[in-house]
């Protein structure tokens, strides 16, 4: 199994996601994985169907966007499974909302989970890392940071913020041999987009940005994620793999 022996933290694993995705991945490859989120109920269910996969899980109930909790994620890890090798920023929150009305407090909030949250939660485990001189930290962000979409403002910028912010930390972590890399998914059917997507006339439109035909899976990211922290990818780093179907092939 290709993380076989490797401990991973995935933020934002608690819903039907893309964290739910990558967690399975990695627990199917070896891996054991802590798991990150703000609702309890959330992650102890993801739990079930990590442990039941076979996986050794920890829950760890969090609020990324703040310093204390975000040390708390590494810390509990280390002291539940004595190191940490992987860490998957993947918590996010997503705001569909016209440029024009979105508000300040929409804008900020954004912001606070989707990049102070993976600033946070990074420095916290490269930290670490850097006492090994080895890790890897996946960063996700999205097409959206790539290709403008409508309704996207927020979300779009902060993608865009993952991005530079990953290539800065690889460059700066590679010496201690930490790998920075990103995975831009497109539209993936997850408990953030499954309410838009039950709209008909919606989910026609956005499945015509697709060469491929579908939507994206949780599991097609999570494929992506296990080459990143695997060795297969040690000689890869502040680059990012697009899942998108082909959306940005257009």
């Amino acid at each position: 199994m290709r993380l076989e022996g490797k401990v991973a933290i995935v933020t934002g694993a608690g819903s039907r996601g893309i964290g739910r995705g990558i967690a399975l991945s990695f627990v199917r490859e070896g891996a054991r994985v802590a798991i990150a989120g703000r609702t309890i109920g959330k992650l102890e269910d993801a739990a079930e169907e990590l442990r039941e996969a076979g996986g050794e899980v920890e829950i760890l109930q969090a609020d990324v966007s703040r310093p204390d909790e975000a040390s708390m994620i590494v810390q509990r890890t280390l002291d539940r499974f004595g190191k940490l090798d992987i860490l998957v920023n993947n918590a996010a929150i997503l705001v569909y909302k016209p440029f024009l009305e979105t508000t300040i407090e929409e804008w900020e909030s954004v912001f606070a989970t989707n990049v102070r949250g993976y600033f946070l939660c990074a420095q916290a485990a490269a930290r670490e890392m850097v006492k090994q001189e080895k890790g890897k930290i996946i960063m996700i962000s999205s097409d959206s940071a790539l290709v403008a979409l409508p309704l996207l403002s927020a979300y779009a910028s902060s993608k865009g913020a993952v991005l530079s912010l990953t290539r800065a930390m690889a460059i700066e972590l590679a010496p201690y041999h930490i790998n920075v890399n990103a995975v831009l998914p497109g539209t993936v059917e997850t408990d953030m987009t499954r309410r838009r997507l039950a709209d008909p006339n919606w989910r026609a439109q956005v499945l015509q940005r697709f060469p491929l035909g579908r939507l994206g899976t949780p599991g097609d990211i999570g494929a992506a994620a296990v080459y990143l922290a695997s060795d297969e990818s040690d000689w890869m780093t502040g680059q990012y793999l697009i899942v998108d179907g082909g959306h940005t092939a257009r």
